[in-house]
């Protein structure tokens, strides 16, 4: 089965790319996001991540050791094709995922929910997500605080993309010096 692919990837792509934040260092608010997700929903895996070309990255990351995947196991490049949450509550049920590494094999995913993270409308850049190794629904209660959670990170990310645009336009003005 083929990767869905959102109508808009270049410009998905580039907005991702222009954030400078693939590959950066952990930093605590991130962090916090997914051991509240993680709380939330009493689950062993929350994740922050960014869906790039040909992969996944985690910016932030609870109950996983790896960095990254492959986008082509990525749950969380279906949760970017639009705006709403992807929930799937047992993934061995799951034609899209049943087969899928991640399933058969470590770390064993059954539950899984995420929620679009984006800069604007339509552009979504990855997701907020929690994984658990046991088939469940969540709560009305649960779906709304990953809701929320998701809100404050989107806010994150847009700080971040302010502060880059702003280290931008000083480093322009330096390079082209004083006026005459």
């Amino acid at each position: 089965m083929s990767l869905p692919v959102p109508a808009n990837e270049a410009e998905r792509l580039k907005a991702l790319h222009d954030l400078e934040i693939l590959g950066t260092e952990a930093e605590p608010a991130f962090d916090a996001l997914v051991e509240a997700a993680r709380e939330i929903f009493k689950a062993p895996i929350a994740l922050v991540s960014l869906v790039g070309e040909d992969q996944q990255w985690f910016k932030a990351k609870c109950g996983l050791s790896v960095d990254s995947t492959s986008r082509d196991l990525a749950f969380c490049a279906y949760t970017i094709m639009d705006d709403r949450i992807t929930i799937v509550p047992d993934a061995t049920k799951d034609p899209r995922f049943k087969d899928n590494a991640l399933v058969t094999g470590d770390p064993n995913i059954r539950f899984y929910i995420g929620c679009p993270i984006a800069l604007k409308q339509g552009e979504a850049l990855g997701s907020l997500c929690v994984i658990d190794r046991v088939a469940r629904m969540p709560t009305p209660h649960q779906v709304q605080q990953l809701k929320r959670l998701a809100v404050v990170l989107e806010g994150l990310l847009r700080a971040h993309h302010d502060v880059k645009n702003a280290e931008r336009l000083l480093a322009s003005a330096r390079s082209d010096g004083p006026a005459a």
